[in-house]
């Protein structure tokens, strides 16, 4: 069998960033105990390393719930989160250490621009995505998410409203790019900003060219994991052979017995290791 594994397959450059700053932290000099906001990445893999080294993962309502003292550390997850995290820690004297990916701090910069000059806020994204969530907190709390085409009768805009469209990173882009000429079709006061991750529109784009050439995909990453999942919609519209695994022993032999060209992509969430058990499970098989 033929393996051909994607050049962008993997950690991108937020998430690596995110990884190795968290396990590089020095626990002893850090002010404890020590927490994370959620998880780092859309990865068990790697939550559970994390969770090794003795982070605990807090949620946003026991954080704000919390008294002072009760939490030394707190870390914000590439995701990003909103404005209201870093003010609590600023007035209970917690620290930030924050990994927030720079594409997504641009995007709540942006949001938080665009509010202040009167704007309204669509974000074309998954609803209860974290990044979403704190885009949406960045512009103010009152944005519009379109996660679906069907959203879009669901908006709440006026004709003489300015709106700016923006897109959670990890996006479908040519979604993006169809629903927000679409909004200004309708609203002609709308500005559309592409704010969709370069690396994102990298392994979009390869995994289209890929799904055509190759006998069958495999996509590995974590069924929470929205660039993942989006990665494997869009090789399923090109290629019916393609699957969606988490880990190497996900593989189903029987699936891919007799295919002599295969192709394989990871989303930016699913570390190294990961990715070589798998093509090592392959070169066996």
């Amino acid at each position: 069998m033929e393996i051909n594994l994607s050049k962008y397959a993997g950690f991108c450059d937020g998430v690596k960033r995110a990884y190795d700053m968290v396990v590089s932290l020095d626990l002893e000099k850090a002010r404890k105990p020590v927490f994370i906001l959620g998880s780092l990445v859309h990865n068990p893999e790697v939550n559970r390393k994390i969770e090794k080294k003795g982070i605990r993962k807090i949620t946003r309502e026991i954080f704000f719930n919390s008294n002072p003292g009760e939490i030394g550390t707190v870390i914000i997850t590439a995701h990003g989160t909103g404005p209201d995290i870093y003010e609590f820690a600023k007035k209970n004297n917690i620290d930030i250490f924050d990994t927030t990916c720079s594409k997504v701090i641009k995007v709540q910069r942006l949001a938080m621009v665009f509010r202040k000059r009167g704007y309204k806020i669509i974000i074309v994204g998954d609803k209860n995505h974290k990044e979403v969530r704190g885009i949406d907190d960045w512009g103010g709390g009152k944005s519009e998410i379109v996660s679906e085409e069907k959203d879009l009768g669901n908006l709440s805009c006026n004709e003489e409203d300015k709106i700016a469209i923006l897109s959670q990173t990890t996006q479908n882009e040519k979604f993006f790019l169809k629903i927000g000429e679409k909004i200004k079709e309708k609203y002609l006061n709308a500005e559309i900003i592409d704010t969709t991750c370069n690396t994102t529109h990298e392994r979009q784009e390869e995994i289209r060219k890929m799904a055509k050439e190759s006998e069958a995909m495999i996509i590995i990453g974590s069924k929470t994991s929205a660039n993942s999942k989006r990665l494997w919609e869009i090789s399923k519209e090109i290629n019916s052979l393609s699957y969606f695994i988490e880990k190497p022993e996900d593989i189903d032999a029987k699936l891919i017995k007799n295919i002599k060209n295969i192709s394989i992509t990871a989303g930016a969430s699913t570390p190294d290791w990961i990715i070589n058990g798998v093509l090592k499970k392959l070169s066996i098989l």
